[in-house]
């Protein structure tokens, strides 16, 4: 974003918490869910978990959105260094990959700012040839399944 601005300690204390969030048991269930098991081959996969309400499926689909966007908030916000929050957060590029083909569908139904904050994270940090490498790579990991 701006490549003359350092991050400060502030900085590193906030990705610090946000990376221990991360290990709670809940959410590490939730991160390998989406993860490993979660591969949504159309915006109607998409939408069954998003609707299951009550199932641990749906709440760690709820729980990974919002502690991503939450995160990503606190980008925009100028909360913390874009810079240093990229630095750690591949696994933010690589879910919201899983979603990003179907992304504008998804709106369309569920919201129009779902996913936004990390989308614009993303954009703004100019890693959208990141996004499509992994978009590509999920692909061809899954082609023919």
């Amino acid at each position: 974003m701006n490549a003359t601005t350092k991050a400060t300690t502030s900085d590193a204390d906030i990705v610090i918490k946000l990376y221990d969030l991360r290990r709670e048991p809940r959410m590490r269930e939730a991160r390998n869910w989406f993860a490993m098991k979660f591969w949504p081959k159309s915006v109607q996969d998409i939408l069954e978990v998003q609707n299951a309400f009550g199932t641990d499926e749906n709440a760690y689909f709820r729980q990974i959105v919002s502690y991503w966007e939450m995160s990503a908030s606190l980008v925009l916000r100028g909360a913390v260094d874009p810079d240093l929050f990229m630095d750690w957060s591949g696994e933010m590029v690589f879910l919201f990959a899983k979603i990003y083909p179907y992304l504008k569908e998804v709106r369309e139904v569920i919201n129009p700012g779902f996913f936004l904050k990390v989308e614009t994270v993303i954009n703004q940090t100019n890693r959208q040839a990141q996004l499509q490498a992994v978009v590509e790579r999920q692909k061809k990991m899954f082609a023919g399944k």
